[in-house]
């Protein structure tokens, strides 16, 4: 908030934009340059930002090679909506003659350190911090220009397999005619086993989806065996009742006759009756094995 104030206070004063100058490569421009450079255009109210780019000797001298070439980063700058003004063939270092030249009242930039052109390893950034005109601003985490480079080389074979199927010769590419033959083996087993996948993946669904329906219909028999077997049981001791009530009923016509021979015997002593008594027991498994 304080930061803010002061920054408003700053543009009042002036009484007209401030001029803040950001610099870099800015290859293969992505969101990251495009974040910081909006970062820059918001530090005052009223900003006109100027953005420096160097040149391809420059960068090849003390960066590398870079994709793009210095006029298609000129222009790739132009078009992002919060730059007013692009610098061209920007030094690598500032110095106090460029900053009056463009009127430049505050620098923008990360607070990373980056090497001058002495080899000592000083920071390209250290007059303008000493003369009080550095304003920093954040990188933006898992973008840069080294890391989109690294995506395009771990799918370098992708990549060329796609330019080839677009119509690129390997002469275009630079590669040998025995790359490109081994590249296209290599698409075609690719995407066999890709296919053999594919393949695997619709017989598991079809599995499962047996499987499913199996165990519905197992629920199914498991229900009707209960009630099949709750039915027999019903049966059989219907079955079973109803044999038990006749041998009952055979058994106690027997003992009605014994009873009466007895009686006519006039043998009423208990004794008679238990050895009658004792082949009741051989009547009952007479008849059981009788019915049997």
């Amino acid at each position: 908030m304080e930061e803010k104030k002061q920054n408003t206070e700053t543009t009042l004063a002036l009484n007209r934009p401030v001029r803040v100058y950001a610099d870099g490569i800015y290859d293969l421009f992505h969101y990251g340059h495009a974040r910081s450079l909006e970062q820059a255009k918001k530090l005052f109210p009223n900003t006109y930002l100027l953005v420096g780019c160097c040149n391809d000797e420059t960068t090849h001298t003390y960066k590398g090679k870079t994709v793009l070439t210095d006029n298609e980063r000129y222009e790739s700058l132009r078009h992002c909506k919060w730059v007013d003004e692009v610098i061209t063939d920007a030094p690598w270092v500032l110095t106090q003659e460029f900053i009056d030249k463009h009127q430049i009242d505050y620098v923008a930039h990360d607070s990373l350190p980056y090497a001058d052109t002495s080899g000592a390893g000083k920071d390209v950034y250290e007059f303008v911090k000493k003369i009080g005109k550095f304003a920093e601003t954040k990188r933006t985490d898992g973008v840069s220009t080294s890391e989109v480079i690294m995506r395009i080389i771990k799918d370098y074979n992708q990549y060329v397999m796609r330019n080839l199927d677009r119509g690129y010769t390997r002469k275009d590419l630079g590669i040998s005619y025995v790359k490109e033959k081994r590249l296209r083996v290599n698409l075609g087993i690719k995407k066999l086993r890709e296919k053999v996948n594919e393949q695997k993946e619709r017989a598991e669904q079809k599995i499962q989806i047996v499987a499913r329906t199996a165990s519905v219909h197992h629920d199914e028999w498991v229900e009707k065996s209960d009630r099949w077997v709750a039915g027999f049981l019903e049966m059989f001791e219907e079955s079973f009742h109803k044999m038990g009530t006749a041998i009952k009923d055979r058994i106690q016509e027997r003992l009605k006759g014994q009873q009466l021979i007895g009686f006519i015997y006039d043998s009423g002593d208990d004794e008679y009756y238990y050895e009658d008594d004792s082949d009741e027991n051989k009547y009952i498994d007479g008849e059981v094995e009788y019915l049997k």
